[in-house]
């Protein structure tokens, strides 16, 4: 058993170095023709030039900043925190991937397995790639820690090694497929089908900038993922179980440092002949974190879309903590209802406005401009609603109307529950009331205010009748005269 598994590697690595040095061989014969007919044919850069004059969906709401015109056929920068969409650019029409479909693929394994769970890599996974592709060299029965295969996807881009990934995950490449798209739906992509787990061309494998966009953000809140992403260059050690020592380098010029960019925490390159350069990048300054996906654009110049994409979002667009600035939405008029332990002392507000929820703010408006609607179709046993911000229908952010604590609804009709409470049940349980100190206080107040209109009626009615008996003395006054 044992040689048959050794003359098997060796027929494997025969097979693959064969088919290696046919393609080698094709490719030396069709490079030239295809590099020819390329230049006699296609203009890529004219294509690029007219894709500059398409439309810009953002710069078309009012008063809202003018976004660049930028050679990608479609381009989209979302806030990370809030998901505003700040710059769109024909963000629903339905283009390739290429490889940043490999973000939807480490999140599913990230999101399904441990990092040190071993990855196998079968005759399928190595050889269902195109000898042209993105590779890392890896043999059939070989295995790596699944840790050190999102490095190869992320940083060496490995078609075999993002394969193999899916495989481990869900069994099968169709099961992982269909783990993809489901997960894509749950992020809210409704223009995203994915057929393989690489980006390698299908007709059938697409997606739009903003869906990819919501990808992104999901991959990007991950820690972990957002370390391997950022990386500029890994060294894969030699083990028992994948005997070569090599280097992969990062192909995302903004995170090698090729092209300098600060703030940069990740992302990912993609290229094929039909979807051109792809590309999906994350930055942060200060609190505001962006996403920017670029989508069929011209090498070098997917990366300066991007930068300048950021320039224009760090630029023009702010986060705000949407309590402190809120007047139409007053939730301190809640302070009638308490949540607490007794009517007097221990106990809160029983409403509030999430203080840590962000919105994102354009610099061409103020928040007095902005619209806020309520919806109670989320609420929970902390979330009485959710308000929801626009501008001009463009969402900024949504911020959660808490209640301070889960209130405990107790039964009464039981003798037991009502009156028998334990110390656990005593010290665990909150109840609402009215806050009889406010109430006092209006009472107070009110009392007050009908006094004083006692008081005024009293005096006027006085005075009223006074004039009355002054008048009345006055004409018997002249009646005595008259007598006389």
């Amino acid at each position: 058993m044992k040689n048959r598994t050794f003359f098997q590697g060796i027929s494997y690595g025969i097979v693959r170095k064969a088919r290696l040095l046919s393609a080698l061989l094709l490719l030396c014969v069709l490079i030239p023709q295809a590099c020819l007919f390329a230049r006699a044919d296609t203009d890529y850069a004219a294509l690029a030039q007219e894709r500059k004059e398409l439309p810009i969906a953002s710069n078309l709401i009012d008063n809202w900043p003018t976004g660049p015109a930028i050679g990608a056929e479609a381009a989209l920068l979302m806030d990370a925190s809030t998901g505003a969409i700040l710059y769109s650019k024909n963000p629903k029409e339905h283009l390739y991937p290429a490889s940043t479909t490999k973000l939807m693929t480490c999140l599913l394994a990230v999101e399904n397995c441990k990092l040190d769970e071993i990855v196998s890599f079968s005759y399928d996974a190595v050889f269902s790639v195109p000898s042209d592709g993105s590779s890392m060299g890896i043999d059939p029965g070989e295995s790596m820690p699944l840790e050190e295969c999102l490095y190869g996807i992320m940083v060496g881009s490995a078609n075999e090694v993002a394969n193999a990934v899916a495989e481990h995950v869900a069994g099968s490449m169709d099961g992982f497929v269909e783990l993809m798209n489901e997960r894509a739906k749950e992020l809210g992509c409704k223009d995203t089908h994915f057929v393989n787990a690489n980006g390698i061309h299908d007709e059938e494998h697409y997606t739009c900038a903003y869906d990819l966009a919501l990808i992104a953000r999901a991959f990007f809140s991950n820690e972990i993922l957002c370390n391997i992403g950022n990386t500029p260059r890994y060294h894969f050690e030699a083990t028992v179980t994948q005997p070569d020592d090599f280097y992969k380098n990062n192909k995302h010029e903004l995170i090698t440092g090729a092209i300098s960019y600060p703030g940069i925490l990740g992302g990912k390159t993609g290229y094929t002949s039909q979807a051109r350069q792809t590309l999906v990048t994350c930055a942060q300054k200060g609190t505001l974190k962006l996403i920017c996906v670029i989508l069929k654009e011209e090498s070098p110049d997917q990366f300066y879309d991007t930068t300048e994409l950021f320039d224009y979002g760090f630029t023009n667009f702010s986060d705000v903590i949407a309590a402190d600035q809120e007047k139409n939405y007053n939730i301190s008029s809640a302070d009638f209802l308490r949540i607490g332990k007794d009517i007097f002392g221990n106990s809160e507000t029983l409403l509030s406005l999430d203080d840590s929820a962000l919105i994102t703010l354009p610099n061409t408006i103020t928040f007095g401009d902005i619209r806020a609607d309520l919806d109670y179709s989320q609420a929970d046993a902390s979330t009485l609603a959710i308000l929801h911000y626009s501008y001009q229908n463009v969402a900024l952010g949504d911020v959660p109307v808490l209640l301070s604590s889960p209130v405990t609804v107790r039964d009464f009709t039981s003798r037991t529950s009502a009156y028998e409470e334990t110390e656990a049940d005593s010290a665990s349980v909150s109840y609402v009331f009215l806050n009889i100190k406010i109430i006092l206080l209006w009472i107070s107040g009110i009392s007050l205010i009908l006094l004083a209109l006692i008081f005024l009626f009293s005096a006027l009615f006085h005075r009223r009748n006074s004039h009355r008996r002054r008048t009345a003395r006055r004409k018997l006054s002249g009646l005595d005269d008259l007598t006389f």
